[in-house]
């Protein structure tokens, strides 16, 4: 892994309804000028989930930015709940592409990040010239679903750092058993920020979990095959999957590899929903999926 975790310049856009929007920019390393690489994190997370690989690729020689989805991290939260959506959040990066004079973009996608790529590739294909899609695709499994809308938007203020690492651990230890306690601490400085002393909150608007709410649950609609299937058959695509996932098992698995016969596959042993992208197995398929994309 890159030493210059640090590395990037805070940026900020307006979207086209005027919420001011955050992205984290890492330039880079030099060498040929390749196309940039915008990553797209999960639906309760922000960009720092993204300290680790995006100076990774960074010093492949690849400009790399993370935003901030509306109502996450650093962005304004959104006076509007009907907005977080993926029509929406689409808008947003096509607008911070744009604002940046990216005209087309490598996308790596976490979870909703994923369809969110998958959304701009069905209305905005020019600027994806090809995709990660991080444990996610067009249809997802139900018991996957469940598990994030049993957390997702509950608002916890807990009152400690370490509270906050045992808290994501809970959450998330099935699908990270080997993760050690460096790690969950890590993790709870990317998800939570102290609010007030001795008050440490979920850095997300919880109202951004209105769209799962189980009235609102859907596995899989037409419009996301659709656009799963414009994505991957006309531009390079990269499926990781976690071998544990919960999100997309071996139906939705074989779904999209029916679906999309020349998307590239990797899987990370031992590791749920949704890899974080700095795995042995994750890295070699990216580096190996990267050197072939411009």
């Amino acid at each position: 892994m890159s030493n210059h975790m640090s590395n990037y310049t805070e940026t900020s856009f307006t979207s086209t309804d005027g919420l001011r929007l955050y992205a984290r920019d890492y330039a880079p390393c030099g060498g040929p000028a390749r196309l940039p690489v915008i990553c797209i994190h999960g639906l309760t997370r922000n960009s720092a989930d993204f300290d680790e690989l995006a100076p990774w690729i960074a010093d492949q020689g690849r400009r790399v930015l993370a935003i901030d989805v509306r109502g996450r991290g650093h962005s304004a939260y959104d006076p509007d709940p009907s907005h977080y959506n993926l029509m929406v959040y689409a808008d947003d990066v096509v607008k911070l592409a744009h604002d940046l004079g990216i005209g087309r973009a490598v996308f790596i996608g976490t979870s909703m990040g994923g369809l969110i790529t998958m959304t701009l590739a069905m209305r905005h294909l020019n600027l994806v010239a090809a995709a990660v899609l991080n444990d996610v695709g067009p249809a997802l499994s139900p018991r996957g679903l469940q598990r994030i809308a049993s957390y997702a938007g509950k608002g916890e203020v807990l009152a400690s750092w370490g509270d906050a690492a045992d808290y994501v651990r809970e959450i998330n230890q099935s699908a990270f058993p080997d993760n050690t306690a460096e790690d969950w601490a890590r993790w709870a400085r990317r998800a939570f920020s102290e609010t007030a002393p001795g008050q440490f909150g979920m850095r997300y608007d919880p109202r951004i979990a209105d769209s799962i709410r189980p009235d609102k649950l859907k596995p899989s609609s037409v419009l996301a095959r659709f656009a799963f299937r414009r994505l991957a058959r006309n531009r390079p695509t990269l499926l990781v999957r976690g071998a544990l996932s919960d999100l997309i098992e071996n139906e939705q698995l074989a779904l999209m590899r029916a679906a999309a016969p020349k998307m590239a596959y990797a899987e990370v042993p031992n590791v749920g929903h949704a890899p974080m992208l700095t795995e042995t197995a994750a890295q070699a398929a990216l580096r190996g999926f990267l050197g072939q994309v411009d």
